[in-house]
């Protein structure tokens, strides 16, 4: 069994920075890969920011580029995502997932999923 827990959110200003953390426990995320993705009210959940089991390759969602940083810690289990320049159009839930396969960018192409945690921007 996969488990996902997420931490790090929290009610910020526009301009902040957070750090979320994301740690796996029944598998190690080395051999597939982990993602990140968001729902604002009202919205569809969408890609933020994905990387490789081996750490090579990152995928980062255009409205984020720049700003936030994916990174993983294999000895940890753990992969996080630092927020830079947050802006109130980032208010969202952050989810963190565990990628099976296919394209980074899919949501589809995850199989386990976290709880979720809240990103506040105030402007």
């Amino acid at each position: 069994q996969v488990q996902l827990v997420e931490s790090g959110g929290g009610l910020v200003q526009a301009g902040d920075s957070l750090r979320l953390s994301c740690t796996a426990s029944g598998r190690t995320f080395s051999s597939y890969g982990m993602g990140w993705f968001r729902q604002a009210p009202g919205k569809e959940r969408e890609f933020v920011a994905a990387i490789s089991g081996s750490g090579g390759a990152t995928y980062y969602a255009d409205s984020v580029k720049g700003r936030f940083t994916i990174s993983g810690d294999n000895a940890k289990n753990t992969v996080y995502l630092q927020m830079n320049s947050l802006k109130p159009e980032d208010t969202a839930v952050y989810y963190c997932a565990a990628h099976v396969g296919g394209a980074f960018t899919k949501w589809n192409s995850y199989g386990y999923w976290g709880q979720g945690t809240q990103v506040t921007v105030s402007s």
